[in-house]
């Protein structure tokens, strides 16, 4: 005898009545910063405010090197150049994703402390969720990461993407 390929379990669901502006988030704030995790954090973020009927809120902030006050003019301009191109190409990903997805988005270019800008971002959007990728440096295990702030703030809920 073979198993069924779907069981259920406990009472029929049965849907709930749906509410305008109570069920679920208005906003969905998600940080980037053009790694992979922060890509995977993006798409996730963007089917769940188009699942929802929410506002998009990506957030890329450039933080700056420790090493930034000792660099040179012509280095300094160059790392700008670089913030400026991401910033460029994500700005274009965000248009096309709004686009296709007809999903309300902001995209918002900020330089500093990526947990500060993004605190601000939320606060300033009234998020109802912030969503980041997991980081991929092995530093953050033993010092946190921007995710471990952002959940021990305790401010917003927060999902964090593999």
């Amino acid at each position: 005898m073979s198993a069924p390929e779907r069981e259920r379990y406990g009472p029929q669901g049965r849907p709930l009545p749906y509410e305008r502006g109570t069920d679920g988030p208005r906003v969905v704030l998600v940080g980037v910063d053009g790694s992979r995790t922060s890509m995977r954090a993006a798409s996730y973020a963007a089917g769940l405010a188009r699942r929802q009927g929410a506002g998009l809120v990506v957030v890329f902030v450039s933080s700056p090197a420790p090493y930034s006050g000792i660099m040179s003019g012509v280095v300094a301009g160059a790392v700008q150049q670089t913030h400026d191109e991401l910033a460029d190409e994500l700005r274009a990903e965000c248009r096309r994703g709004a686009e296709e997805l007809a999903l309300p988005v902001t995209f918002l270019s900020r330089r500093g402390d990526a947990y500060a800008e993004l605190c601000r971002a939320a606060d300033e959007h009234r998020a109802d969720l912030v969503v980041v990728g997991s980081s991929e440096q092995a530093g953050h295990k033993l010092v946190g990461s921007v995710a471990t702030r952002l959940v021990r703030a305790g401010r917003w809920p927060v999902v964090v993407v593999p």
